[in-house]
Parts: C-alpha cells; structure tokens; sequence
C-alpha cells in the first residue's frame, strides 16, 4: 500500500525501456518537470505499452521497479494531451495489472479493423 501522501506522476509519451536510473531520472527533469530526488514515484511505459518501470528516489539512491506484462497491456491515463498525469495509489495499482489482451491468431484482420461481423 503507497500512502496517500505519495505524488504518483505518469508520462503519457512512450519512453525508451533501454534508460535506466540516471536516464528515468533525466526524463522525469526534462519531460515532466518534475526532480525526483524531491520525491514521489514517476511512472515510464514503452511504446507497445508492454513494458512499465517505476522510479522513485529513496533517502541515498534511485530504485527501479521494472514489469513487463505477457498477453496484456497497461493503459496509461490520459489528461488533455499534458506530458503527465498525476495519479493516486489505488490508480497506481490498477495501471500495474495492466488489461488483458485477446490471444493472436483469434480474430481476423478485418475484424479487428472493423469490429465484429454480422
């Protein structure tokens, strides 16, 4: 359980999963605005939205929590086009079970352009 007084800041623009502590750190200054060593947890998913690392700065170092989800996705929050959205823990928690995806191979191409056919 995160408590409440935890800012959970998430980037809506899809981020190089190569990046680790020190180049999550830099997006977090660069693309959000926002110095981790001051606190709070900034959310980074690639651009399948497959992947998901989490970066927070605890009292002498960054941590890093990395999840990469198989047959699923996460479904980043939105707010209007901004470069983040600053989410609560329950949300946070939602965002790391990600949303199933339906297996490949069980629906046809036009199917999935077009919605199901009747």
């Amino acid at each position: 359980m995160i408590p409440s007084h935890v800012r959970i800041f998430v980037c809506t623009e899809p981020v190089d999963m190569r990046r680790s502590f020190d180049g999550l750190a830099l997006a977090a200054r660069e693309r959000l605005g926002k110095d981790p060593r001051e606190g709070g947890l900034f959310v980074f998913a690639n651009k399948r939205s497959n992947r998901l690392k989490v970066l927070w700065f605890d009292r002498n170092g960054y941590c890093l929590l990395y999840k990469r989800l198989h047959r699923a996705l996460f479904r980043l929050p939105s707010d209007g086009g901004g470069a983040s959205v600053q989410i609560d823990g329950a949300a946070l928690g939602t965002l790391l079970a990600g949303v199933d995806c339906p297996p490949r191979g069980t629906t046809t191409t036009r199917e999935r352009r077009f919605g199901t056919l009747q």
